[in-house]
């Protein structure tokens, strides 16, 4: 079930690359959620590097994927990502089901990110099909648009 525009999201516990456990309704201030495919994949790799090097002070970034910790403690170390990683490895995509971004098919998250107000309420969605990648300059326009609203 996809997850909507002024919908509360709903809330998890995820494990991030370190084995850390990371609570959504324990983060202060506005979250990007960003689910992708899969770690050390073109598309994911470009499109994560392009996220470490945007400059969005006071939003935490919550990048999830069905890959385990194991694998995105790897991919974090050799990319220098300053942000968590959540592992949404077992149950199997449990998170991306909630959200309406699994792709049973394939056994992997796709392309959807949600950023939420400091309340966790969704205030801008964006998905992509697999193999495109999502532009950067949307999800600065929508922290923006939160930040002067």
């Amino acid at each position: 079930m996809a997850i909507k525009v002024g919908a509360p999201a709903p809330d998890f516990t995820l494990p991030d690359q370190h084995g850390r456990p990371t609570t959504l309704s324990e983060v202060n201030g506005p979250v990007l959620i960003v689910f992708f495919p899969a770690a050390f994949t073109p598309v994911c790799s470009s499109e994560l590097a392009a996220l470490r090097d945007l400059d969005i002070p006071d939003v935490t970034v919550l990048a999830i994927s069905c890959d385990s910790p194991y694998a995105l403690r790897a991919f974090s170390d050799a990319e220098g990502f300053d942000f968590a990683l959540l592992s949404d490895f077992w149950p199997h995509g449990e998170v991306a089901r909630a959200y309406g971004a699994f792709l049973p098919e394939r056994g992997i998250a796709g392309r959807l990110s949600m950023l939420l107000d400091g309340y966790g309420v969704v205030r801008a969605r964006w998905e992509s099909p697999p193999g495109q990648a999502r532009d950067t300059a949307d999800y600065l326009g929508a922290i923006s648009s939160l930040r002067a609203g």
